[in-house]
């Protein structure tokens, strides 16, 4: 039987690669916030420790024990929200990916596959380009791109495969999050004609159980110290996405365009590729965007109940 460690397993992203993996034979070392060993708790083949990031090493002996193979690192403080701006929390946040891999190596594990982000690429364009000016949520995707950075001679020099797999957008079920999808679909729940920009902008949404499958495969199959995008492999505008999120879910009420202006970057649709995804990991994204916002919706009237 197979061994992962995985950190935020509670999380979204995390709590679906854990059931991923089970599915797949796996036993799962779920890495969480102490005090909430109990989201994990009486899961067969699942083995729940609480720990801290800024204090990895103090579960060494522990996970020695227990022979993994593969570390999926998820855990990031301030993902959303006003936390995402806040410079000291997210480059302490690239310091703790450092440590995770410190940590996977000390403990005899093959392989660490960490969660990137397609707002590296975003923020990468954002900051080299002349006369622009950034807004605060770059902040986010700058730590990324250092964790990146610092992450790649760090792993090469203490000998541990480093796979690095970037997500696009991902949304569905379990999310809670004030992310796109979601915010729109909530205000679809309520009756209310939500919002956009003109849409133009190249964009991507991956499905979350899409999402969980792409890790077990990446994890799996990756080529060390490679990247991996993980979205649909049908990038398009924008409004394209929230045109076909209307004629699924909400056909009668009206998505208004143009009203908010758009203050980021526009990335290239190349930027968007997941060929090389699939050549190396047999990963390619099944659930269309229709069916994953019918889906997200029904389980969102559900929880508003």
């Amino acid at each position: 039987m197979e061994t992962a460690v995985i950190t935020g397993a509670s999380g979204f992203v995390g709590s679906h690669l854990v059931d991923e993996l089970l599915n797949r034979g796996y036993h799962v070392i779920a890495l969480v916030q102490k005090g909430f060993e109990n989201q994990m708790k009486n899961r067969e083949n699942v083995t729940t420790i609480g720990f801290e990031l800024d204090n990895v090493m103090e579960i060494v002996e522990i996970l020695k024990n227990l022979k993994p193979k593969y570390f999926y690192h998820f855990a990031w403080a301030g993902p959303s929200g006003e936390a995402r701006a806040d410079t000291k929390l997210q480059l302490q946040n690239a310091q703790w990916t450092i440590d995770c891999i410190r940590l996977a190596k000390e403990v005899g594990c093959e392989r660490f596959i960490n969660a990137g982000s397609i707002m590296e690429s975003e923020t990468w364009a954002a900051i080299t380009k002349a006369g622009n000016k950034p807004g605060l949520g770059y902040i986010y995707g700058s730590a990324k791109l250092v964790a990146h950075a610092m992450a790649m001679p760090v792993a090469a020099s203490i000998g541990i495969d480093l796979i690095w797999a970037q997500i696009t957008n991902t949304y569905g079920v379990g999310e809670l999050s004030p992310r796109m999808v979601n915010t729109t679909l909530r205000k679809v729940i309520r009756g209310e004609a939500p919002q956009f920009t003109a849409g133009t902008q190249h964009y991507d949404f991956v499905y979350i159980d899409d999402v969980a499958r792409a890790f077990y495969l990446i994890g799996k199959n990756g080529k060390p110290f490679n990247s991996y995008l993980i979205g649909s492999g049908k990038a398009k505008a924008l409004k394209e996405f929230l045109i076909e999120m209307k004629e699924s879910v909400a056909p009668d009420l009206d998505f208004i365009f143009g009203d908010i202006p758009f203050t980021g970057v526009d990335l290239p649709l190349s930027e968007f590729d997941c060929s090389k995804t699939e050549k190396d990991t047999g990963f390619k994204a099944e659930i269309s965007f229709s069916e994953g916002t019918r889906r997200t919706i029904e389980w969102l009237k559900e929880e508003e109940k």
